[in-house]
């Protein structure tokens, strides 16, 4: 597979022409040539997330600065190594390897949080489709070092989500704390996220999972292995926790990860947390800032709670949960679009956030 390939001078890309808006345009733009340590990915298939809305839209107030008109987003990106820059051929990765580009597609490796392998808040890290080119492109330039070599028996369209949302999803679990045979609860179950963490949760952790979501997410949620599925818009405050408890013995969830990006559903989360238990940050809700509702220290302190974050795992996550895909033992739902179509496939998705987060614990 060392063979040379015949490479275009230029290729086809997605950029966002009015950010603020759901708006993309295809346009055609150079080739990069990877630099030193670099490789050039061929990309043939690239995963949209929540988060290119957000940065699309600008619907994150806490970014540094605003997206810029022409920015080829994406950050779920598969394809084959095509071009080796000086000094990739020491690396691991070979012309012809699949490989995938993630939403931090690289890290600096000395910072004090590389460290420690928290390669989602490296200080000096690069994000794809954000100041930084993504994958919602023909050719995209990568770290040899940092791309994710994808199993053999995975297919692309297999492996695109699971380097945002099954990454994402797998180091929230392991952050949870949860053990074999506890309750965990995925808040926004039936969503991008949701349902890989169902999964994840259930099949390759072996706990037992309550999922939340709207009432159209109910066969998706509970074919994903969840035992037990609540409709958030049937719910107030009050009677979600008491839906928890009453199907926990009493207690609660040991953990909760909230992957819809609804400041309601962190709000409730709380409700039904088991003493000693851990809740865990994922989905960022966009608009002005919210502080957590019904955060309180004393009932904290009271009952040992924790809460904990992730942004996205490290590089031994991402390697771990292609291998639980590679496997079978989770499966996305998904569906092929071509390139001309992310304008529609971005409107979809900005639909469901919109009318699934004002429920408090449904998702896109």
């Amino acid at each position: 597979m060392g063979t040379e390939v015949e490479i275009p001078k230029q290729h086809r890309a997605c950029v966002y022409d009015e950010p603020g808006k759901v708006s993309t345009k295809v346009e055609t733009i150079d080739t990069p040539e990877p630099g030193p340590g670099e490789v050039l990915v061929n990309l043939t298939h690239s995963g949209v997330c929540h988060s290119d809305l957000g940065v699309m839209t600008n619907g994150w107030p806490m970014l540094p600065y605003p997206t810029s008109p022409g920015q080829v987003g994406g950050h779920e990106g598969v394809g084959k190594v095509v071009k080796l820059g000086p000094g990739a051929e020491k690396s691991t990765i070979k012309i012809g390897d699949r490989v995938g580009i993630k939403w931090v597609s690289r890290i600096c490796g000395s910072c004090a949080a590389c460290l420690e392998s928290a390669d989602g808040i490296c200080f000096n890290q690069s994000i794809s489709g954000y100041y930084t080119p993504g994958t919602f492109q023909q050719y995209a330039i990568g770290p040899a070092d940092y791309v994710t070599p994808i199993p053999d028996n995975l297919s692309s369209a297999d492996a695109a989500p699971m380097l945002c949302a099954g990454v994402t999803t797998y180091a929230a679990l392991r952050r949870s704390g949860a053990k074999s045979g506890q309750w965990v609860v995925i808040c926004g179950a039936g969503g991008g996220l949701g349902h890989i963490a169902v999964q994840l949760s259930s099949r390759g952790m072996a706990h037992r999972v309550i999922g939340i979501d709207a009432g159209s997410k109910e066969k998706v949620i509970l074919d994903s292995g969840a035992e037990h599925f609540i409709d958030v818009t049937k719910h107030d405050d009050a009677s979600i926790a008491k839906a928890v408890k009453d199907l926990t013995g009493g207690l609660g969830a040991s953990a909760i990860v909230v992957c819809t990006a609804s400041n309601k559903a962190y709000a409730q989360a709380m409700g039904y947390l088991r003493f000693g238990g851990t809740l865990v940050c994922v989905g960022m809700p966009e608009g002005t800032p919210v502080t957590m509702g019904n955060v309180f220290p004393s009932s904290m302190v009271q009952h040992q709670h924790s809460i904990t974050a992730v942004a996205v795992g490290n590089r031994k996550d991402a390697i771990e949960v292609l291998d639980f895909a590679a496997r079978g033992i989770v499966k996305t739902h998904y569906r092929l679009e071509k390139m001309e179509k992310l304008t529609e496939v971005s409107s979809d998705l900005f639909l469901l956030s919109g009318e699934w987060s004002s429920g408090g614990g449904g998702s896109a």
